[in-house]
C-alpha cells in the first residue's frame, strides 16, 4: 500500500469516531471503540475467505469424530490461521442482517465473539471490547459503528478489492496493518493530549537499529532466528526485524525460521501485537502481557537478538517489592559480579534509583544472551536510552555497576548518539547502544562512539515532539561509520549557518577510558573540648531525634519520662509523634515514645555530669588529652561503665572542629617487619611514603615514647572529606602527589573506600568550540533590530544612536 494509500484508509477510519461517537464517548475515549475494532476487523477480513472451510471442519468435528471439546489444530489448519470463528456470523453478516432492535444485534455480536479461538478472546477482553459494545448498543450507535467497519469503499484484507465505484483498493499487508494500528495510536494520544509516541519508535530508528544488529552477520545469520523485546509495545520492533532479514537477507537453498518474543505491560498495546502476530502467521504465545521486571517471564530463554526502546524516566518503584528485599536484590538478573579496587571478587547490585527503570531493561536483555559455547554466534543488542543512562549514578551505583559490567565484560560495542526531536514524545537526546558477547578481534577491548545528532531531515509537519527524522542516506552512512569502525573528526570550523556542527563525528576507545578510581581524600580532624553545661545538656537528647526530645523534654521535664508516664499518656504522646511537622518515620516514633530511649540519653547525661564533676569544666586545645582524662577517669570508677559508642557520644557532645586544635588521634599502631612489608605492597609504596596514606611515624609527630615502626593514624573530619575521580589508567598515588599534597599538606589517601565507576560523555570527546561572533557583528546585528524598533533600543541604552556606538567600537 502507498503512502497515499494508507493516509486515505487511516483517515477514513478516524472519521468514524467523528462521525459515530462525537455524542457517545468523550473524545479522548474514541479509541477504546476504534482501536479493537480495527483488530476486530482486520482478523475478520482475514478469515472470511476460508470461513466455509472452518464451518465444515466444525461439523465434521461434532458430527463424524463427536468431540465435545474442537480440536484447534483441525480449526487452524481449515482457516490458514493461528485462530478461527467457529460462529455463523462475520460483521458483514452481522451488518447485513440486523434488525432496528440494538439488542438483538448486541447479542449476535456476542455471540460472534464468543466463536472465536481463545488467543482472539484474550485480545478481546485486553480491549474491554464487550463492555464498549454494549455503551454503544444503548446510545443506539453500534449498528453505525458496524456499517462503517465493512463499509465497500475501506479494505482491510489482504486481497486488492474494487469499491462500487469501480476503484481499485489496494491490499492492505501485514506490515500496512502494523502502520495503520500505530499511526492511529500516535493520533489518539496526541489528540488527548498524551505522549504521542508512548507505545512506538519511528520507523527510521527501527530501521537503523536493524542494520546495525544484523548487518555484521549478514553472511552468517543462523538458520533459526530468535527475537525478543522487553518493551514491545505494538510490536513494531518485532515485525520491523522479520521485515529486515527476509527482504534485505533472504535464505538460499532453505526456509529460515524467525521466532519472535516479546513483552509488553499496557493491555491495550499487547492486543495489538498479539494480533499482529497472530496476523503474520507467528506464534501469539510468545507475546505475554505484563511487567518485564516484575516478572522473569523468559528465565532460561536465551535469544539471538534483542531490540528494544524501553521506557525512561519512568519509576520502577511499583515492581521494586518483586525485585528487592528491603534494601537487598533478590532477582538474580539485577545482580553482577564485579572485583573490587583489590581485585576481590564481590556481587554487586545493578538497580538504578526508582524514579528511572531503563537500565534494568538493559540487564534484562543481557541476562538472556545466548552463550557463545558450542559455536554460538553469541547475541547482539540495540536498546533505546536518554543521556542519564550514560552518566548518572556514582561510582559504586546501580547505573555505573551496570556500565561496569557492560564495559569490563567487554560486551559494549557502540553507542550512536542521535538528533533531538526525532521522536514522537520527547525532544530530548537519545543514544542507540549495541551490546554484544562476541565482539569480532579487531572491535575486542574497544568501545565506538558516534556523534550522530546532525544526521537528519525535517519534516514538513511536526508529528508530536517528533520534527525531524533521518533520510535513507543518513542510515546508510551512520551504518558503514560502525561496520567500518572508522574515526571521523569534525573540522573545527565545520558549522551550519545556525552555528551548529554539521556531519557525522565517530571515536573509537578503550574500554578503560570510561572508567575511574573515586578515591577518598581525608584530613584530620583537628577539636577542641569543654565540659560545659551547655554541651552536655545535649546528651539528653538522641541525635536523631533531638528536635522531637526537645519539645517533650520542655513540656513535661525528662524526671518524669518513666514507663508509667508513657502509659498513661499514650494517646496524646503518639499524636505529638505523628505530626507531620516532625517528619518521624514509624521506627523513629515508636524509638521516641520507648522510655528506654529516654533512660539511656539521662544515663549517659549523668555520666557526663559525673565526668565535669572531676575534671572540671577547662577549655583543651588538645582534644587527646581530654579523651586520656576520661579514660583515666572511668578506669578508676567501676560504677560507670561506657561501652565505646557512649563514650564516643559523650566526647563529640562536648567538642568542636576548630582549625587551631590538635590533630586528633585515632590509634598507635607497630607493625613487625612482615606486617609492614605487607602493608607497603598492599599499598603500592615504600615505607617512608606511608605517611600519604594515612600512616604516620610515631617519631615525627612528636610521640615522645615512639618505638621502631610504629605509626600514628589520626581520626578525619568527615566535614573535610573530599573525593576524587581519577581515570583509571592514571596512578592514584602519582595523581595526589600531584594534584592534592601540593594544596593540601596534610591530607591522605584512603584506598580502603576506593570505589570503581563508569560514565560516558558524548561532550567530553565531540565538544567543537564555537568561535564567538566579533563585536563588528554584533554592532551590525543590534543597528539593524534598533532601525526595525525605530529607535527603542538606543533610548533604552540612553544614546542618541547605534551608528555612532558603532563607530566607536
Amino acid at each position: 500500500m502507498n503512502h497515499a494509500a494508507h493516509n486515505k484508509l487511516v483517515s477514513f477510519i478516524w472519521s468514524i469516531a467523528d462521525d459515530c461517537l462525537r455524542d457517545v464517548y468523550v473524545r479522548g475515549k474514541y479509541r477504546d471503540v476504534i482501536l479493537p475494532m480495527v483488530v476486530l476487523r482486520r482478523l475478520d477480513s482475514l478469515l472470511e475467505p476460508t470461513k466455509a472451510a472452518v464451518m465444515d471442519e466444525l461439523t465434521f468435528q461434532k458430527d463424524e469424530l463427536d468431540l465435545t471439546e474442537y480440536d484447534d489444530d483441525g480449526l487452524q489448519e481449515a482457516s490458514g490461521y493461528v485462530f478461527y470463528n467457529t460462529s455463523k456470523w462475520t460483521l458483514k453478516t452481522l451488518k447485513e442482517t440486523t434488525t432496528n432492535s440494538q439488542q438483538i444485534l448486541l447479542d449476535n455480536f456476542n455471540e460472534y465473539l464468543h466463536g472465536y479461538s481463545d488467543n482472539v478472546k484474550e485480545i478481546i477482553a485486553c480491549f474491554k471490547l464487550k463492555a464498549q459494545l454494549e455503551h454503544m448498543a444503548d446510545k443506539n450507535v453500534l449498528h453505525e459503528v458496524l456499517e462503517k467497519f465493512v463499509s465497500p469503499y475501506i479494505n482491510l484484507s489482504p486481497n486488492e478489492l474494487l469499491d462500487p465505484d469501480e476503484n481499485r483498493l489496494p491490499a492492505l499487508s501485514n506490515l500496512g496493518m502494523g502502520y495503520v494500528f500505530e499511526e492511529l495510536i500516535r493520533k489518539f494520544n496526541e489528540d488527548n493530549n498524551e505522549e504521542a509516541g508512548e507505545h512506538f519508535t519511528p520507523r527510521e530508528v527501527i530501521e537503523l537499529m536493524t542494520h546495525l544488529i544484523f548487518d555484521p552477520l549478514k553472511d552468517n545469520l543462523p538458520n533459526t532466528i530468535t527475537v525478543y523485546d522487553p518493551a514491545c509495545g505494538s510490536g513494531g520492533m518485532l515485525t520491523e526485524s522479520e521485515n529486515f532479514i527476509l527482504e534485505k537477507y533472504p535464505s538460499e537453498g532453505f526456509k529460515r525460521s524467525i521466532y519472535l518474543y516479546g513483552k509488553e505491560i499496557n493491555d491495550e498495546t499487547y492486543a495489538i501485537c498479539k494480533s499482529d502476530m497472530m496476523i503474520r502467521g507467528n506464534n501469539p504465545e510468545n507475546i505475554k502481557v505484563g511487567s518485564t521486571l516484575e516478572t522473569n517471564t523468559f528465565a532460561g530463554i536465551q535469544f539471538d537478538f534483542m531490540l528494544s526502546n524501553p521506557p525512561y524516566g519512568k519509576s520502577w518503584a511499583s515492581e521494586k517489592k518483586n525485585i528487592t528485599d528491603g534494601k537487598d536484590t533478590t532477582d538474580t538478573r539485577f545482580l553482577v559480579e564485579l572485583s573490587n579496587y583489590w581485585g576481590e571478587i564481590e556481587t554487586a547490585d545493578a538497580t538504578p534509583r526508582s524514579s528511572d527503570g531503563q537500565l534494568l531493561f538493559m540487564m534484562e536483555m543481557v541476562d538472556k544472551m545466548k552463550s557463545t559455547a558450542n559455536g554460538s554466534q553469541g547475541s547482539r543488542i540495540a536498546s533505546v536510552h536518554n543521556g542519564s543512562s550514560l552518566f548518572t549514578g556514582d561510582a559504586g551505583s546501580g547505573e555505573s555497576n551496570t556500565r561496569r559490567y557492560l564495559i569490563e565484560n567487554d560486551y559494549l560495542d557502540a553507542i550512536i548518539q542521535m538528533p533531538n526531536n526525532l521522536f514522537y514524545n520527547t525532544g530530548i537526546t537519545t543514544y542507540i547502544w549495541l551490546v554484544s558477547n562476541n565482539k569480532p578481534v579487531q572491535r575486542q577491548g574497544k568501545v565506538q562512539l558516534i556523534d550522530a545528532s546532525q544526521m537528519y531531515q525535517k519534516l514538513r509537519k511536526n508529528l508530536g515532539d517528533k520534527n525531524c527524522e533521518f533520510s535513507p542516506e543518513h542510515i546508510a552512512s551512520i551504518t558503514q561509520t560502525y561496520l567500518d569502525m572508522a574515526v571521523i573528526t569534525r573540522s573545527p570550523d565545520a558549522f551550519n549557518a545556525k552555528g551548529e556542527p554539521i556531519g557525522i563525528a565517530s571515536q573509537v576507545f578503550d574500554n578503560s577510558d570510561f572508567g575511574y578510581h573515586k578515591v577518598t581524600i581525608e584530613r584530620p580532624d583537628r577539636r577542641h573540648a569543654q565540659m560545659k553545661d551547655e554541651l552536655i545538656n545535649s546528651l539528653l537528647f538522641d541525635n536523631q531525634l533531638r528536635d522531637a526530645m526537645s519539645q517533650l523534654y520542655n513540656e513535661y521535664g525528662v524526671d518524669k519520662y518513666d514507663e508509667a508516664f508513657f502509659k498513661d499518656n499514650k494517646d496524646s504522646l503518639k499524636a505529638f509523634s505523628e505530626q507531620e511537622a516532625l517528619g518521624l518515620s514509624a521506627k523513629q516514633r515508636k524509638k521516641l515514645l520507648d522510655p528506654k530511649t529516654w533512660n539511656n540519653q539521662l544515663s549517659l547525661f549523668n555520666h557526663a555530669k559525673a565526668i565535669q564533676a572531676h575534671i572540671g569544666n577547662a577549655l583543651f586545645t588538645d582534644f587527646n588529652e581530654l579523651s586520656k582524662k576520661v579514660a583515666s577517669f572511668l578506669k578508676g570508677h567501676d560504677t560507670i561503665k561506657l561501652k565505646a559508642n557512649e563514650r564516643k557520644q559523650i566526647l563529640d557532645a562536648v567538642s568542636w572542629y576548630d582549625e587551631t586544635g590538635a590533630k586528633v588521634i585515632k590509634s598507635v599502631t607497630t607493625l613487625d617487619n612482615d606486617k609492614l612489608a605487607e602493608l607497603t605492597e598492599r599499598l603500592g609504596c615504600t615505607a617512608e611514603q606511608l605517611s600519604d596514606f594515612g600512616y604516620y611515624p610515631a617519631s615525627s609527630v612528636g610521640v615522645d615514647t615512639a618505638k621502631p615502626n610504629q605509626y600514628v593514624i589520626y581520626e578525619s573530619s568527615s566535614d573535610l572529606r573530599d573525593y576524587e575521580s581519577i581515570p583509571l589508567k592514571q596512578s592514584i598515588h602519582q595523581y595526589y602527589l600531584d594534584e592534592v599534597k601540593p594544596h593540601v599538606d596534610e591530607a591522605w589517601l584512603d584506598l580502603e573506600g576506593v570505589k570503581i565507576g563508569y560514565e560516558v560523555s558524548f561532550n567530553k570527546y565531540f565538544y567543537q568550540h564555537k568561535p564567538l561572533r566579533s563585536l563588528s557583528e554584533v554592532a551590525n546585528e543590534l543597528v539593524e533590530l534598533d532601525k526595525q524598533a525605530d529607535g527603542l533600543i538606543a533610548q533604552i541604552l540612553g544614546v542618541q544612536s547605534l551608528d555612532s556606538v558603532k563607530e566607536q567600537l
